[in-house]
């Protein structure tokens, strides 16, 4: 039986260390931007090994979205946990606004600079917003009932999850998402009216 004060001790250990990684790599990018951070100084700045970073961070990349587990329960909670009689575009709708708030005030205005300044993060935060793709298809096609997604279904996820790429890019971003959910719920109410869930895929 493995001791339960070994596994705890472990575990606080591994998440200290993943603060240290955390904090050290911060401080360094915004100093002196993303490109011009290596991951050796990193390491050394939180001494540990550079092995040790990829060991808790699979690429450089992901030391600036280290919250993706949580952003992906959000997105997915606000679909499956919202208050009865609220629509899912509402829901979104809600959800990414508050989310770009979040990223334009505090510490997060500075990581939101720095990735608007840094192509490879802009690129990785677009291929990492469409991880979340496929909980959010499985959390619709659950609702309506349905055993596996329709067409319908799958592109509606992809068109909202596009419009908060959009929306947080600009000045005003809640005209934009309400003009992305305008757009897409002419197309998405016909088939929820006619209850037309399984016409294809």
């Amino acid at each position: 039986m493995v001791d339960g004060t070994a596994v705890g001790r472990r575990e606080r250990k591994k998440a200290a260390t993943r603060a240290a990684i955390l904090d050290a790599a911060t401080a360094l990018f915004l100093e002196r931007g993303f490109d011009g951070v290596s991951v050796r100084e990193i390491a050394d700045k939180a001494d540990v090994s550079p092995k040790t970073v990829f060991t808790h961070f699979p690429q450089k990349e992901a030391l600036v979205f280290s919250d993706e587990d949580e952003r992906h329960e959000r997105l997915v909670a606000a679909v499956s946990g919202r208050a009865p009689g609220t629509t899912i575009s509402d829901a979104l709708k809600a959800h990414y606004l508050s989310e770009i708030a979040a990223m334009r005030s505090g510490p997060q205005r500075q990581i939101l600079t720095l990735m608007e300044e840094t192509p490879a993060l802009i690129d990785y935060a677009e291929k990492m917003w469409f991880r979340h793709e496929g909980a959010l298809v499985a959390a619709i096609t659950q609702e309506f009932g349905l055993t596996e997604p329709n067409d319908e279904i799958r592109f509606y996820v992809r068109f909202a999850l596009q419009i908060q790429l959009s929306a947080a890019h600009e000045a005003d971003p809640e005209s934009t998402v309400d003009a992305g959910f305008r757009l897409l719920d002419e197309g998405w109410a016909r088939y929820h009216e006619a209850g037309d869930w399984s016409a294809s895929g």
